[in-house]
């Protein structure tokens, strides 16, 4: 049943309303002025105001346009007892659900409610399925609706909102610090800090003071004392990037914080109690370090409880296009353009270059590709010249079939350019699930000349 707020002048009409909406297990709660109305909104959680239009102290009209700012799910039914259907178009413009004319039955006001608690439900729900179909191809900001891509989604949701120590694994540019982010932002943390310290970038001595924070007179330049980053990520995430190149010394010390959750500030005996969630990277092999004794061992296994490790952007060829797409939108707004798609040639290209610097060299890829774009689509032109050798120096490779005993020799272009195209057709139907009209919206063509391709090519 729902929580109901009614708010009015009448002190019977109250009484009258309250008692009924009860009695069909409503929660119910009176207020007679639109200052109790937003006190009590501010408090309680509400799913249904019942307001009188002239409410003391302020015009339900004003009051509903004030509550859309911060209650935008709170459904609203007006009663008046001068009804009008001006007054009725003017309130559902306004964003009510529903108006009621004084006088009314107890039965009118349970099908307005009625009505207004399956809108919502209606609302709710076509919400989550929005967030449900959009978790199929990312999660937060990350991505992905290859396989390897989904299974790293679901050890995100599933580690997502607990402690757990995650060590994140991949080359430089899968997007590990993107990754730790999400992990931040779908926890309890999430209005924490989030705190993101290279660990490759700073010196060992510096990046002791940095971490665990220094008092005054420790070392030479400490005038004064200063918190450690562990400190200021109390109650929300820390994320150490690079771990891999940390020194022994500044690995003894991080695991005696993993351990008992304390950090000692330098140049103090006295311990700190802090509160974070470690989530920490490397693009290094981390085995091998401990293998050479590079890395402690004990440590290794103390962050090694949740691994994931980044695949690179070449073994996931099949995200390129919504990767692309998702970077062409960003740069299109950023830069003024009115850029929306990708010639098939360009995507065909984006999917078969090797991306040595994955996600973030096509991310500069794309905005290059904005720039220097003078039209709404960008084409294979458009790309890098490096990119558009490296596409084609894949694609005898990748296009030739497997089973050819001349797959040494060049094809004729006709035949090289059809295989490749049905690559891409089919590529781009698997990612879209078969739905043709979204397929058709990736590759940058219309539903026409997709269709005539797809007959062309026996491609079902």
């Amino acid at each position: 049943m729902a929580k109901i707020l009614i708010a009015d002048a009448d002190p019977a009409l109250l009484v009258t309303i309250c008692n009924h909406l009860a009695a069909r297990g409503h929660s119910v709660t009176a207020v007679n002025d639109a200052i109790s109305v937003r006190s009590h909104l501010a408090q309680e959680e509400t799913d249904l105001l019942i307001a009188d239009l002239d409410l003391p102290g302020q015009t339900g009209i004003e009051l509903l346009r004030e509550l859309q700012k911060e209650h935008r799910e709170l459904g609203v039914i007006f009663t008046t007892a001068f009804g009008s259907v001006e007054d009725a178009v003017h309130a559902i413009r306004a964003g009510a659900v529903d108006f009621l004319p004084k006088p009314f039955s107890t039965e009118q006001v349970h099908v307005a409610v009625d009505r207004a608690i399956e809108r919502a439900t209606l609302v709710r729900d076509n919400q989550n399925l929005r967030a449900a179909l959009d978790d199929r191809v990312r999660i937060d900001k990350l991505i992905g609706n290859d396989g390897r891509m989904q299974a790293i989604f679901k050890t995100v949701r599933a580690v997502a909102d607990t402690r757990t120590t995650v060590l994140l694994t991949g080359e430089s540019g899968t997007g590990k610090t993107v990754l730790a982010r999400s992990l931040h932002a779908m926890s309890s943390r999430r209005r924490g800090p989030f705190i993101e310290v290279n660990c490759g970038a700073l010196p060992e001595t510096l990046l002791e003071s940095e971490l665990f924070g220094h008092v005054r007179g420790s070392f030479t330049g400490a005038n004064k004392d200063k918190i450690g980053k562990f400190e200021a990520a109390h109650g929300g995430t820390i994320f150490l990037d690079e771990i891999g190149t940390s020194s022994p010394a500044f690995q003894v010390k991080l695991l005696r914080v993993l351990q008992d959750r304390v950090v000692e500030r330098v140049g103090d005996n006295q311990t700190v109690t802090v509160d974070v969630r470690i989530v920490l990277a490397t693009n290094l092999d981390l085995e091998a370090a401990v293998q050479s004794g590079r890395f402690r061992e004990d440590l290794y296994y103390r962050i090694n409880v949740i691994c994931i490790e980044m695949p690179k952007l070449c073994e996931r060829s099949s995200d390129i296009p919504d990767l692309a797409l998702h970077f062409l939108q960003r740069f299109s707004r950023d830069h003024g353009k009115a850029i929306t798609s990708f010639t098939p040639d360009a995507l065909q290209t984006l999917q078969l270059a090797p991306w040595p610097g994955n996600v973030r060299q096509l991310e500069n890829v794309i905005e290059r590709a904005v720039v220097f774009c003078g039209n709404r689509t960008i084409d294979k032109e458009d790309l890098p010249p490096a990119i558009q050798r490296q596409a084609e120096a894949a694609a005898p490779t990748l296009l030739a079939p497997a089973h050819s005993a001349t797959q040494n020799l060049p094809q004729p272009l006709k035949d090289s350019l059809g295989i490749a195209e049905r690559l891409i057709l089919e590529q781009a139907l698997q990612h879209c699930g078969g739905n043709r009209e979204r397929a058709a919206k990736v590759l940058g063509i219309n539903r026409s000349t997709l269709f005539a391709k797809l007959r062309r090519h026996g491609v079902r």
